[in-house]
């Protein structure tokens, strides 16, 4: 038997005929590269003839004998070679698109969500800014061309024949009067653009009033004012509702792993309340501080023009409660030169400034509230239903017995820059001190909105109850004690009440904003109750701006009998919850958008939320406003585990 043996520059030996499969055979071991594989037939040799198929490879064939001894080492060699090979192209493919060996997988999740976690601090962070150049810049704006119309040398020289007077009361009253209609269209206006969308939209319109300064003009001015009026409720309904979805967002990237927010359902109530307590705090902490720069145009540029106290003061005979109206017996002249108009030309550049500022913050560092497939879905409820929803949740008890202190909100507000700063601050140090007595309740509301933060460990009714008993004491004050015209001695008691003031107004608008974000944790409802609370609050405005003819007493025994009746209904609606009174919250129809859209043609590809999925047995006719405790349907939104609790 002869060994076979490779000839120099022919192909590999083939394998024996006997094989009962077609087999691979092995390469020269000496050579790097292996030659191309050849498959064999049972017909390949016969009798060490020559080759009978067109795909075997040329040369002899092998005697029979030294084939078959040859045969189970080359069948061997030709297995571990398809094995190698196959191995081979599976690493190479590995190298490429594979899993890298130091990949992490759970660490690499973490990162995401925290990149995710701080995107939420940073849209926070964002509208609160936004909210403070915003308002910052339209109080400030506000204040310094009521200042310089009000001001008869100013109006004679700059405006002789355009009745300056005239246009203010009606920029007043445009702003003040048009919020009235707001609750009819601001959850469409929510709904249609979306909140951030409609937080944009309205920043710009109060850009829009700033560049109307420009030019006074009944035709500019005046229409800019409507404007205005009607961008507020919607302004700050979508920044409260914004602010609160970002906790909840938060909430949902912090406890990614848990099994509701995978699947996109309904958090457990009280899951969200410690970031709402947090979220809602960093807002009201920046947008305070509005008031504060509301009086850079006054401090570094008005009172270089102001005369003193003297002067102004002079036909004033009683301040604080003794006065009527709006600090009667003031100098009609309270500039001892007049503004060149490149200077005041420069003031409103750089309030316009901001105030664009405000928009880019807004468009560039503000991120969506929800996902576009939410959107859809909020919208697709039917703009009929969007419409009347708002007036359902009224129903509720929860909302009506909170709507006194909506009103009170409103009132207080307005009272510290018109009533408290006018009548007691002015009237006893001057136009010129203006700015400081504001600038000091903007930084004590600003300080003391962090007070809000002991509902984290205290019950949730203190921040509201600690604020209204601090203004009750404020108003008891004042409506006793008249300072006296010119009497710069008292400043240290103004200074005081205002930061007292600030103090309450933080715990008082924080707090109320922290409750209703506790109380409706439903995505689909909080536009709707954000708005509720807004128009209230407009509403009080609005009465403030009428009643500024009245006694000084009357208008402190007003705020009083409002802020008694606010407690004492904040007080009756806890103890309602607390005995597990049944509250009544409106249906909120399923979406209608399962005839079109790419995303709705079938039920199995549809990402409804499970709220949407369950019950399909539900009709579209059932009662639209049916008690929670019964709202467990397709139709319905998951319903508040211990229904009359908190």
């Amino acid at each position: 038997m002869t060994p076979l043996r490779k000839q120099e520059g022919s192909s590999p030996a083939p394998c024996a005929a006997p094989c009962s499969a077609p087999r691979r055979c092995s390469p020269d071991p000496g050579e790097h590269k292996p030659q191309r594989e050849h498959r064999f037939t049972p017909n390949r040799c016969r009798d060490g003839g020559a080759p009978t198929s067109l795909r075997d490879p040329p040369g002899p064939c092998p005697p029979p004998d030294a084939a078959m001894e040859e045969e189970p080492s080359c069948c061997q060699d030709a297995a571990k070679l398809a094995a190698g090979e196959g191995l081979g192209a599976e690493m190479q493919l590995d190298d490429v698109v594979g899993t890298h060996p130091d990949y992490n997988e759970e660490e690499e999740e973490q990162k995401y969500f925290r990149r995710k976690r701080l995107g939420v601090v940073k849209n926070v962070l964002a509208a609160s800014l936004a909210a403070t150049l915003t308002y910052g810049v339209y109080l400030g704006l506000l204040q310094m061309q009521l200042i310089l119309h009000y001001d008869e040398t100013y109006r004679e020289v700059k405006y002789s024949n355009m009745e300056l007077e005239d246009i203010d009361r009606k920029v007043l009253m445009g702003i003040n009067v048009t919020p009235v209609a707001a609750l009819l269209y601001t959850p469409v206006l929510i709904r249609f653009f979306g909140t951030k969308w409609t937080m944009f939209l309205a920043v710009g319109i109060y850009a829009l009033f700033v560049s109307s300064n420009y030019w006074e003009r009944y035709f500019t001015l005046v229409p800019s004012a409507v404007a205005i009026g009607v961008a507020i409720v919607p302004l700050w309904a979508s920044m409260g509702h914004y602010i609160t979805r970002m906790a909840q967002k938060y909430y949902e990237y912090a406890n990614y792993k848990e099994e509701h927010v995978q699947e996109q359902r309904q958090a457990p109530r009280g899951a969200c309340s410690t970031y709402i307590v947090i979220f809602q705090t960093i807002f009201y902490a920046c947008f305070h501080l509005s008031f504060v720069c509301a009086q850079m145009p006054m401090l570094f540029f008005l009172n270089n023009y102001l005369y003193q106290l003297n002067h102004t003061l002079y036909g004033v005979k009683h301040c604080g409660t003794l006065s009527h109206g709006t600090l009667p017996g003031f100098n009609k002249t309270v500039l001892h030169s007049l503004p060149r108009s490149v200077n005041l030309i420069i003031v409103e550049s750089a309030l316009m400034a901001a105030a664009f500022l405000a928009m880019l913050v807004v468009l560039l560092l503000c991120g969506s509230a929800y996902r576009p497939t939410e959107e859809i879905d909020l919208r697709s409820i039917g703009w009929g239903n969007i419409f009347q929803l708002p007036f359902k949740h009224m129903r509720d008890y929860r909302l009506r017995h909170l709507l006194p202190f909506f009103i009170y909100s409103g009132f207080e507000v307005l009272f510290v820059c018109t009533g408290f700063s006018l009548n007691y601050g002015v009237c006893a140090l001057g136009l010129e001190k203006l700015a400081y007595l504001l600038m000091a309740y903007g930084f004590s509301a600003s300080a003391c909105s962090s007070l809000a933060l002991c509902t984290l460990r205290l019950r949730r009714q203190c921040p509201l109850l600690a604020g209204a008993f601090v203004h009750a004491a404020i108003l008891v004050t004042l409506f006793c004690w008249a300072p006296e015209p010119r009497h710069v001695v008292q400043a240290p008691l103004l200074y005081s009440i205002a930061v007292l003031w600030g103090m309450g107004s933080a715990l008082n608008k924080t707090g109320i904003s922290i409750l209703l974000g506790m109380l409706y944790e439903d995505k689909e409802r909080q536009d709707f109750v954000f708005t509720i609370y807004h128009w209230w609050q407009a509403l009080a405005i609005f009465a403030v701006y009428l009643w500024s003819g009245l006694p000084m007493k009357a208008k402190l025994s007003i705020m009083l009998l409002a802020l008694g009746l606010a407690a004492g209904s904040y007080l009756w609606m806890e103890r309602k919850l607390a005995q597990r009174v049944s509250y009544r919250l409106p249906r909120i129809p399923r979406p209608r958008h399962k005839m079109k859209g790419y995303r709705y043609l079938e039920d199995d590809d549809s990402d409804e939320t499970a709220s949407e999925g369950e019950g399909a047995s539900r009709h579209e006719d059932d009662d639209d406003d049916r008690h929670p405790a019964e709202a467990n349907g397709r139709d319905e939104l998951p319903k508040d585990e211990g229904e009359g609790t908190d």
